[in-house]
């Protein structure tokens, strides 16, 4: 059975969420303050699942999240290790993530890396190349500035 794409309208507390099988692109933007992270996130957790054994040669994981809670980095955490242990080391896993551009100016890469290591080492050794590419945005979302962090 295909895999179809799975759309959810943003709210004022959840993201627009964007999931295209036959594309590999994966956007989540918007805020993600949800009352029940579970009742979110349970139904796009199975949809990555279920991706992750039919996934395309690269699969585009957008945050484009201006703004999430803890019990949604949890979430979101679930969904990065669901995508990592894709069983090809032919695929590749995109991971972008948007910032403004006063916020992306004043990163440090070792900073960045700082961030992202509980993340990574909730994962541990991805069966899938990972790379993560950081956006710096204007206040429309227009991109002004783009960085590769390799781990």
């Amino acid at each position: 059975m295909e895999l179809s794409s799975l759309f959810i309208e943003p709210t004022a507390k959840t993201p627009q969420i964007d999931l295209n099988p036959m594309t590999g692109e994966l956007i989540l933007s918007g805020r993600s303050i949800p009352e029940n992270a579970s009742k979110t996130y349970e139904n796009i957790l199975n949809w990555v699942t279920e991706y992750a054994l039919r996934p395309r040669m690269t699969t585009n994981l957008r945050f484009n999240l201006e703004y999430f809670n803890t019990s949604s980095s949890i979430w979101l955490a679930k969904i990065v290790r669901a995508l990592c242990n894709i069983e090809s080391n032919e695929c590749t896993l995109m991971i972008h993530l948007y910032f403004s551009i006063d916020e992306f100016d004043n990163m440090d890469v070792d900073d960045i890396k700082d961030e992202l290591h509980p993340i990574i080492h909730m994962v541990g050794t991805p069966t899938v190349n990972l790379l993560i590419k950081l956006y710096g945005t204007d206040d429309d979302g227009s991109i002004l500035k783009e960085s590769m962090v390799l781990l």
